[in-house]
């Protein structure tokens, strides 16, 4: 009689950018199974399992007279070897393919398979069907007195191989990196983290590391929240980072220059149109650069009311409120608040980083502008061939060159002193936000972040340092983000082989 059989190809491995290193790659695994029509001890065999394995069991007792039943799939060594030490023949062990994730920081980038080797999320799910390749079906020709001789066997359907995937990530950086974040979030008891490096200059994520992530080789502990790539998944209001573009947008409508004064009233707290504004320090006259560096809400505020919705046309141009596009499941878009929702507190709160909510994604895509000349390019995982995908050039030199300065400046004597590096032009800024809990911003929860460009000759890296819900007295990003961005930016270099 004929039998017609479905044979799967091996999956494809995904490489990082090295084309050598694997983060996912296939492995042997043991199964075991029994034909419950065929036992010849049931009794043994539910005692055995009964010990053993009671959720396979409560399958069997449900139903015992089915033709073919898992036990379980993918056995531990010490599952195995019970199973060898029973000696129940009625138990058959048969091997199968699975997925082994050498870097398990890179999980909420990879994905995982399930237990019929199918992509579930990340990159395994986005490339399913480019990885699994399409089956192959036989028909075969068998001898009905015999269950083990085949006559005669001819392909039915021809299958394809799966195809492997190139990632940009580096595995070993990624892994330092993973390593920097989780001695962070340890120090400060923090809920979450996450480090996010790219190339300015072509969009190449090089690392990309969420924290808590998940295991992906022991999927009995998995924690679905962990499964998310929380980089481009969640969006934040990131507070002072984004005064960078409102000073850069400032600049390039001419509404201000890097030296001018700007009142800051030398107050913590001050009253513009009637609306009350706070910032940490307090600053007289001083020029706006120093108010970048020196991270003064009063002082961006006030340029910021020069630009009105021109600054909307500027965030919106950066990127901010669109999605980048990257090949991965659930990213976010974001939220600029419109001109025509504005209220008079929106474009102070705008200015420093409230009514809009971004990714981390985004936040680098800027920053990114800023290192490469101009030009906002969509950040890239898959490594082939093909030219960046980049803007017109969005910025004049001067805007840029201007900003580049202050942002060296915030490094080298502002909020951002503990991100500089002896030897590298550093070009970073901070920022300390107060998190929306319940339609209110909660003093006791907040998140730090640290962002810049790190440069020397013509080697460009992007790097953002994030921390959510850090515990402590006093903290701020200068004190969490900072020192973090500082760490990871080391490990880069030294890896990168620039020291």
């Amino acid at each position: 009689y004929n039998v017609t059989i479905t044979q799967r190809p091996p999956r494809a491995p995904i490489f990082d950018r090295t084309g050598t290193n694997c983060l996912a790659r296939n492995r042997q695994c043991v199964s075991a199974f029994i034909m419950p029509r065929l036992m010849r001890d049931k009794n043994a065999i539910h005692t055995f399992l009964a010990l053993h394995f009671p959720h396979a069991h409560k399958r069997l007792q449900k139903k015992p007279d089915t033709q073919f039943m898992y036990i379980k799939r993918r056995l531990s060594e010490n599952e195995q070897s019970l199973i060898e030490k029973a000696h129940l023949p009625d138990i058959r062990l048969l091997n199968e393919s699975s997925r082994f994730y050498p870097v398990p920081s890179a999980s909420t980038i990879i994905g995982l398979t399930n237990i019929d080797n199918e992509g579930q999320f990340g990159i395994e799910h986005n490339f399913d069907s480019q990885l699994a390749g399409t089956p192959a079906q036989y028909t075969l020709e068998k001898d009905a007195r015999s269950g083990y001789f085949h006559f005669k066997k001819e392909m039915h359907i021809e299958g394809s191989s799966g195809i492997p995937i190139t990632l940009t990530i580096d595995s070993d950086l990624q892994f330092l990196v993973a390593q920097e974040l989780q001695d962070t979030l340890k120090k400060f008891n923090a809920t979450e983290g996450a480090v996010l490096i790219i190339n300015p200059n072509n969009g190449d994520i090089l690392s990309m590391v969420c924290a808590p992530y998940f295991d992906p080789n022991n999927t009995a502990e998995l924690h679905i929240a962990h499964t998310k790539n929380n980089i481009i998944s969640n969006v934040y209001e990131l507070g002072s980072v984004i005064k960078v573009f409102t000073a850069l947008a400032a600049l390039e409508e001419k509404a201000v220059t890097i030296d001018e004064c700007i009142d800051c009233k030398n107050a913590k707290t001050t009253y513009l149109d009637g609306r009350k504004i706070n910032t940490w320090k307090a600053h007289g006259k001083i020029p706006f650069s120093e108010v970048i560096a020196f991270s003064n809400n009063i002082g961006i505020a006030t340029v910021a009311k020069r630009l009105n919705e021109k600054l909307y046309d500027h965030y919106k141009q950066l990127g901010f409120g669109c999605k980048t596009g990257i090949c991965l499941p659930n990213e976010q878009s974001g939220f600029v608040n419109h001109p025509n929702n504005w209220s008079k507190q929106s474009i102070i709160s705008l200015s420093y980083g409230y009514e809009m909510s971004v990714t981390l994604l985004q936040l680098a895509q800027a920053y990114g502008l800023i290192a490469n000349g101009g030009y906002l390019v969509k950040p890239r995982l898959i490594l082939d061939n093909t030219a960046p995908k980049k803007s017109e050039k969005l910025y004049a030199d001067e805007s840029l060159n201007a900003m580049r300065t202050i942002l060296a400046q915030t490094t080298q004597h502002g909020t951002a002193r503990k991100a500089k590096i002896k030897g590298y032009n550093i070009m970073s800024k901070t920022g300390t936000a107060e998190l929306l809990v319940n339609g209110k911003y909660d003093p006791k929860r907040k998140i730090y972040t640290c962002s810049g460009i790190v440069q020397k000759d013509d080697y460009h890296r992007v790097v953002v340092a994030f921390v959510k819900e850090a515990q402590g007295p006093r903290l701020f990003a200068s004190t969490v983000a900072a020192p973090l961005f500082e760490k990871v930016a080391e490990k880069m270099l030294i890896h990168d082989r620039m020291v």
